[in-house]
């Protein structure tokens, strides 16, 4: 009678490899989704062949099973079963899931960066992991700015050295200044730097005639540094006329860099 229940990719500790190609050989490559599969021993598998299933009549060294015959390029492997020691021996791709997390499961002692890989998770909870976070906060200088230049407000600087080149930098910047100056609607420009590249510009505001408003400004950036060499970020400045001065306040100013693992 045939196997009736439960299909056996469905039993946690079961791995399902794939199939063999027969060649008139003895040794063949064992492989799961296309990649070399070491099992636990010759004893952990279960391998049909033209629908005769074989167990005991082989042996494993590394990803390698030798048959103890040679087998005929006319056979065909219907299946080959890892059965593995205890409930479970590797999390399948994807079973990680929200509904499975209990709430305050999960403790910050328990957790170690790079232990749980997007790979495992639910495409739902696969998200960039973060690196390493470095920022300033309360250390922008209040020298006033009048060039028509963009020019670094001073104290507005991170740096960072990223792990990976392929590692994205999250950039956020908060801060405030007041203009005054003697050109009615004369514009005000701020930027984020890294190095001597703009990578994000915005237009913050204009004055009145010998105005003096405030204004908060709040810039964000997601960059690609492509390096695992210390990248500085910060915030410039420039005004649209000299007569014009963009003067920083200096308190309740942010600059912080994230670093998002690939």
């Amino acid at each position: 009678m045939a196997y009736i229940g439960r299909g056996t990719e469905s039993i946690s500790n079961v791995e399902v490899l794939d199939n063999l190609t027969f060649n008139g050989s003895a040794s063949y490559t064992l492989q799961k989704s296309s990649v070399n599969f070491v099992p636990s021993s010759a004893n952990n598998l279960l391998i049909s062949i033209s629908g005769v299933v074989q167990q005991g009549n082989f042996s494993v060294s590394g990803s390698t099973i030798t048959f103890d015959t040679t087998v005929s390029g006319s056979d065909t492997c219907d299946w080959i079963l890892h059965y593995g020691t205890g409930l479970i021996t590797t999390v399948a791709d994807g079973a990680i899931t929200e509904a499975k997390l209990g709430s305050n499961a999960v403790t910050t002692a328990k957790i170690n960066n790079g232990a749980i890989t997007s790979a495992k998770l639910d495409s739902g909870l696969a998200l960039g992991k973060i690196g390493q976070v470095v920022g300033v906060s309360n250390a922008m200088s209040t020298t006033y700015i009048t060039s028509t230049s963009s020019v670094a407000i001073s104290g507005l600087s991170v740096t960072i050295t990223p792990t990976s080149t392929s590692s994205k930098i999250y950039v956020h910047a908060t801060f405030s200044y007041t203009q005054d100056g003697y050109n009615n609607g004369t514009l005000a420009f701020c930027q984020i730097y890294r190095g001597g590249s703009q990578i994000k510009g915005i237009v913050a505001g204009g004055d009145t005639q010998n105005g003096d408003y405030g204004h908060c400004v709040v810039l964000s950036a997601y960059d690609s540094p492509a390096t695992t060499s210390a990248v500085t970020y910060n915030i410039h400045a420039q005004v649209q006329n000299s007569s014009s001065q963009f003067r920083p306040t200096g308190n309740s100013d942010t600059l912080t860099a994230w670093e998002i693992l690939a």
